[in-house]
């Protein structure tokens, strides 16, 4: 399935049921993991399951099985993997805690991890 359309189908699901201050995060040339990663609050445990459970069915009916879903009823953060975008759905303390967003804004890039590799191996060739 294309990025843009799976990304389409967890936003829309997240929306439906009112998730809260969600936010995209490109990804693609920080891991391997994935290409996207959604980060979004629930007002409840129960909240956040329910959106997690919608993204799940939301996939499903639209053709994909995620890979695996971490986190339960009860839990404050749960993760939908869909392989290329990844769903994390959270209370907003525990949100605020974790900080994904500033965390994988904090990361070199992809492209500035290779430009130092290459100008170590040169350095060494001298």
């Amino acid at each position: 399935m294309h990025i843009d359309t799976l990304k389409s189908v967890a936003l829309d699901a997240l929306e439906e049921l009112k998730a809260r201050d969600i936010a995209q995060l490109d990804v693609a040339g920080l891991t391997d993991v994935a290409d996207i990663m959604l980060i979004a609050s629930g007002t409840s445990t129960r909240h956040v399951a329910a959106l997690a459970q919608n993204v799940v069915e939301r996939a499903k009916a639209a053709g994909l099985a995620p890979r695996g879903v971490e986190g339960g009823d009860n839990a404050d953060w749960v993760l939908v993997d869909l392989s290329d975008v990844i769903v994390h759905i959270m209370l907003p303390e525990a949100r605020a805690l974790y900080d994904l967003e500033r965390l994988w804004a904090d990361l070199p890039s992809d492209t500035g991890l290779r430009e130092l590799s290459e100008t170590d191996e040169q350095a060494s060739m001298s």
